[in-house]
């Protein structure tokens, strides 16, 4: 654990930011604090003073995340760091809609005239230590003590697999680094006891059954979906460990695929 003293704002404005917090809550170091600000779900199209949409005072904070579900209100964030004395901001974009790309580079500018970092991590469970993911291929990087003591624990998925080289088969993972919502954990769970062939596929399904809550629109930085852009983060990550311990199937010219013939990597890794 962590002894690293952190104070944390979150940003909702309705279930999605509420799950994230309520799992960063539960599974975060005891040393840090956790609040939450239920920002207004509905803004007019242009806000002059945004001071008139934030509460005069709210709990001082080091970190500010938000999970706002509505474009509006990263207009409100500057105020928020101001008034809550933050020097470092995560703002998530799991969907276009909630927080457009032109928008989020205007906050980082924002933010950075105010001498408060800020990432905007595409999708939010893109980030790590020392940077996030902004289109396909590319990641951004970052300097900022605050935004990685976070991504120690909350960001990219990382699991630990404990495989049984003799069955094959996962008997323990750890969670190393959950993603904010708590999907990477909930995979964790249920990838115990199943085959080397199957963990794969399953943690793809576990995280679409979780269910993960990003953009199932076509996001045109990635050509996909944010949602399935997510849900390869945690599959890519148990799909290196498993690798090693895979059967091979191979065919022979003449049989049928019923015929065919199963042999073990000859060296796997891991335990």
């Amino acid at each position: 654990m962590s002894d690293q003293e952190m104070r944390i704002l979150a940003i909702v404005t309705g279930e999605y930011g509420k799950r994230h917090v309520d799992n960063i809550r539960s599974h975060a170091p005891s040393t840090w604090s956790v609040a939450d600000w239920r920002a207004p779900a509905m803004l007019p199209p242009v806000v002059d003073e945004p001071e008139e949409f934030v509460p005069e005072s709210l709990p001082p904070a080091d970190l500010v995340l938000s999970f706002a579900e509505t474009a509006g209100v990263a207009l409100l964030i500057p105020a928020v760091a101001q008034i809550t004395g933050a020097r470092s901001v995560i703002a998530g974009i799991d969907s276009e809609a909630w927080l457009p790309r032109g928008l989020a580079q205007q906050l980082r500018e924002w933010l950075q005239e105010m001498g408060v970092a800020c990432v905007t991590p595409k999708p939010l469970c893109s980030l790590t230590e020392s940077h996030y993911g902004l289109r396909r291929g590319e990641n951004e990087p970052y300097e900022d003590g605050s935004i990685s003591e976070f991504a120690r624990w909350f960001g990219k998925p990382d699991l630990k697999l404990s495989i049984d080289r003799s069955t094959r088969t996962v008997t323990a993972v750890e969670v190393l680094r959950d993603s904010f919502c708590g999907a990477a954990r909930f995979t964790a769970e249920g990838l115990v006891g199943l085959s080397a062939d199957d963990a794969e596929q399953q943690a793809g399904l576990l995280h679409h059954h979780y269910p993960c809550l990003a953009s199932m629109e076509i996001d045109t930085d990635f050509a996909d979906t944010l949602m399935h852009v997510s849900g390869n983060t945690v599959r890519d990550n148990v799909a290196e460990q498993v690798r090693p311990f895979r059967s091979v199937r191979y065919f022979v010219p003449g049989t049928t695929p019923e015929d065919a013939h199963s042999d073990l990597d000859p060296s796997p890794k891991g335990g």
